[in-house]
């Protein structure tokens, strides 16, 4: 069943033109839902009118709301809540990773993006990795030749410059003080934290281990003076201590002595670089996601891929509609894989991939009955993470995502500093002419993407999902459970979905109907039935509704977390 959908609305009606407030159309959401979805959320929404924060962490979504609660705005609480998680969560982020950051200023109407993801080292060439690399007998998923310069930090301080409204020692004291005086760890996050016990490296192990032997247990108290150190030089010093200063240089000797690239330079020459969002439209909402090196561009493309096709006339979980969102994903997948990149280094298609006769192209590859294995870009030519959405009583709205990739990133720590590095640099391509391929001061490929979403032009919510590969094809269905579906927040977020991880493979978390998935498997889709909640990635989301001025927040089951509101 194929039905085109129009695009109803104009760029000039979305950005320029105010609009009578309304309700959401899922007002009223929890009457609507027994009767509308088969599935018991474990939460209900959060709801309140000063202020939301969701996170994936308890401790850093309060240390968020007290921000709010003390008159900060949003941007001041997503950094006190990036900065605990920072703590709490050593294996999904640091302050040796990268960020992305949206913001939504509600009385300019403005949305405004950073890319706070760093590059690569001046010294790392194709030629110079490969030999380093058959040097040490490495590969570079782990170890010195992944680490990129972290941009996150960098990030940060722009942000809250440009908009924040207290200053970062201010926004840093929650996370100061968990790091001195310790935080009981929480129970999923202790259970990825065993595995850094396989790590070898002497000072990854003395700063996050126990004693230097093990992971604490859910419960047990943690602490990290060295971190508390890092945090206390950037709330006296500023930027400059960890690009210019003390921190910068604790991490170059630390490559030094394991024959790395970093250098000064390399630091001292960083800048996060300020973005204009980009969007597709799907009926009357408009999704917006930031440009490359990210993989926002995924995310669109399956929107515009999706949006020839009546969805929900197809049913939510049902077998057709699950096949239309897996094999969009694959064309997109197949499209980011070839053509994302850097966009200092590469003229990129980004509008080609986004604009509705792409869509319309791709979506004639669908065949409705029969899966596709490994699709090619239509366009010819040449892990772990964390997220943060909040809200204020202004209306202003941030989602911020910040990760090192992999589950304690690079696995290395420079002594002293406390936090693990990442291994974003492992996410270059290899292949020469590709237009990832590393190159000095490149940023690699991104897996970390925030969104926001807006109805009839006015701001309606703020979301993301976490786990690398994952995200577009997840910010699609929770964007659809909402806009499609008429979901609340909670529901959007833990309802069963999906993961097509690669050829045939597809994951599929249980609650979906055991029919649903026959089908597919008749369509030759070869499933993955999960018996718990998984692999499809942890999800926060803040919904607007501006008839009642009521923000409600949504926090996934997958992890630790939950939203908070006053």
């Amino acid at each position: 069943m194929r039905h085109p959908v129009p695009l109803l609305l104009s760029t000039a009606r979305l950005v320029l033109l105010p609009i009578a407030l309304v309700g959401v159309v899922f007002q009223g959401a929890a009457a609507q839902s027994d009767e509308g979805f088969p599935y018991e959320t474990l939460r209900s929404p959060a709801m309140g009118l000063r202020g939301v924060v969701a996170t994936s962490q308890p401790l850093a979504a309060n240390a968020g709301l007290d921000i709010l609660k003390k008159g900060g705005n949003a941007i001041d609480a997503a950094i006190a809540t990036a900065a605990v998680l920072t703590l709490v969560e050593p294996g999904s982020t640091s302050l040796g990773g990268d960020a992305f950051i949206m913001v939504y200023l509600a009385a300019e109407k403005k949305l405004v993006g950073i890319n706070a993801s760093g590059r690569s080292p001046y010294a790392m060439t194709l030629d110079a990795l490969n030999t380093k690399l058959a040097a040490h007998d490495m590969d570079r998923i782990r170890g010195i030749y992944s680490v990129s310069v972290p941009g996150a930090v960098d990030g940060w301080f722009e942000v809250l410059e440009a908009y924040g409204t207290m200053t970062m020692a201010e926004v840093l004291e929650p996370a100061i003080y968990y790091a001195e005086n310790g935080f009981p760890v929480s129970p999923i996050i202790a259970n990825s934290w065993r595995g850094l016990e396989r790590n070898q490296e002497p000072s990854t192990r003395a700063a996050l281990l126990l004693d230097g032997e093990r992971a604490p247990r859910a419960g047990e108290v943690f602490r990290n003076p060295d971190l508390a150190h890092s945090f206390r030089l950037l709330a006296e010093h500023g930027r400059d201590a960890f690009y210019k200063g003390p921190i910068a240089e604790a991490i170059v000797a630390y490559s030094d002595a394991h024959d790395g690239l970093l250098t000064m330079k390399d630091f001292e020459d960083h800048s996060s670089t300020w973005v204009e969002p980009i969007f597709a439209d799907y009926e009357n909402y408009r999704l917006y996601e930031l440009p490359p090196n990210g993989q926002g561009i995924a995310a669109l493309e399956m929107i515009k891929i999706l949006g020839n096709v009546d969805l929900g006339a197809m049913g939510h979980n049902s077998a057709e509609y699950l096949h239309h969102i897996i094999e969009a994903k694959k064309l997109a997948y197949a499209d980011i894989e070839r053509w994302n990149g850097d966009p200092d280094f590469n003229h990129l298609p980004t509008q080609e991939i986004i604009s509705t006769e792409y869509g319309r192209s791709q979506f004639e590859r669908i065949d409705p009955t029969r899966a596709m294995e490994r699709p090619e870009s239509g366009i010819a030519g040449h892990g772990d993470t964390v997220l943060l959405e909040v809200m204020d009583k202004d209306h202003n709205a941030v989602s911020f995502i910040y990760s090192i990739y992999s589950g304690f990133g690079s696995g290395l720590v420079a002594p002293g500093t406390g936090f693990p590095l990442q291994n974003r640099a492992a996410l270059f391509s290899r292949e020469p002419g590709h237009v990832n391929v590393v190159e000095p001061h490149k940023r690699p490929f991104h897996t970390i993407i925030p969104a926001m979403a807006f109805k009839d032009g006015e701001f309606l919510m703020t979301f993301g999902a976490m786990g690398g590969a994952v995200q577009p094809q997840q910010h699609v269905q929770i964007f659809l459970n909402v806009v499609e579906f008429g979901m609340n927040a909670q529901q959007a977020v833990e309802i069963p979905r999906i993961n097509h991880e690669e050829g045939l493979t597809v994951t599929i978390e249980p609650g979906i109907d055991e029919s649903v998935l026959t089908q597919l498997e008749a369509w030759g889709h070869e499933l993955r039935r999960r018996t718990t909640r998984g692999g499809v990635g942890g999800a926060q989301l803040i919904i607007f509704d501006r008839l009642t001025g009521t923000m409600i927040g949504g926090s996934t089951p997958h992890k630790d977390g939950m939203a908070v509101v006053y």
